[in-house]
């Protein structure tokens, strides 16, 4: 494990780029950005050769995972160029994949290390509940241990107001049952991105995310 990352050029950029976020600006800084996105790669590789210990993940590079800083903007009405972040999904075929994985997300008052069912097709919601109503055991065990309410406090997303058509209104695991999307969540301040100890923090972070993780995979 390396330790000589240094993601404060990542957050350096990123915040300037919120302010400037136009092609000209971009253009001018294009050196910073370099400097900012071979750094972001090296942490990636970093947390790639560490995860690749527990998960399937041979062949996988930083490019694979790392997402690109344009915006689509076809289909939005703010038509700012770039994204004021860097992000990338560590999983199984890399940024593309459905498979189960780790979101890291680099931005100034918003970085965060996710993964879940962030934006979860039908069946994977429906398999979600189902396995809640057939025997909720199991998932809160993962929710309720240590390692998991220490570095994610809940499982987090956004909720129906009532439970969904099929369950009973008075349903024990009604709470998890109305989640639209079921996430685990740990939001990093800016200092602690910075610090030496981020890479570490962040492989002890997924290791905590692994069995709830390995639970959403084995749901199909």
């Amino acid at each position: 494990m390396t330790n000589k990352l240094d993601l404060r050029p990542v957050l350096r950029f990123v915040t300037a780029l919120k302010r400037n976020n136009n092609r000209p600006w971009f253009e001018a800084h294009r050196a910073d950005f370099e400097v900012a996105r071979t750094q972001f790669e090296n942490y990636v590789a970093a947390l790639i050769a560490e995860l690749s210990r527990t998960d399937p993940l041979a062949g996988l590079s930083p490019k694979d995972c790392i997402f690109r800083l344009n915006r689509d903007l076809r289909f939005t009405k703010d038509k700012t160029p770039y994204k004021p972040y860097m992000s990338a999904y560590i999983a199984p075929g890399g940024r593309k994949s459905r498979r189960m994985g780790y979101y890291v997300h680099l931005e100034p008052g918003n970085s965060m290390l996710a993964g879940g069912l962030h934006d979860p097709e039908p069946q994977q919601l429906a398999a979600w509940r189902a396995a809640i109503h057939r025997d909720p055991r199991p998932l809160k065990k993962i929710l309720a241990g240590a390692a998991f309410r220490r570095y994610f406090g809940e499982v987090q997303g956004e909720r129906l107001k009532t439970v969904p058509r099929g369950y009973a209104k008075d349903h024990p695991e009604a709470h998890l049952l109305r989640l639209k999307s079921a996430t685990a969540i740990r939001h990093i301040p800016g200092a602690g991105v910075v610090s030496p100890s981020f890479l570490r923090q962040s492989l002890a972070t997924f290791k905590a995310m692994r069995p709830f993780l390995r639970y959403l995979e084995e749901l199909g």
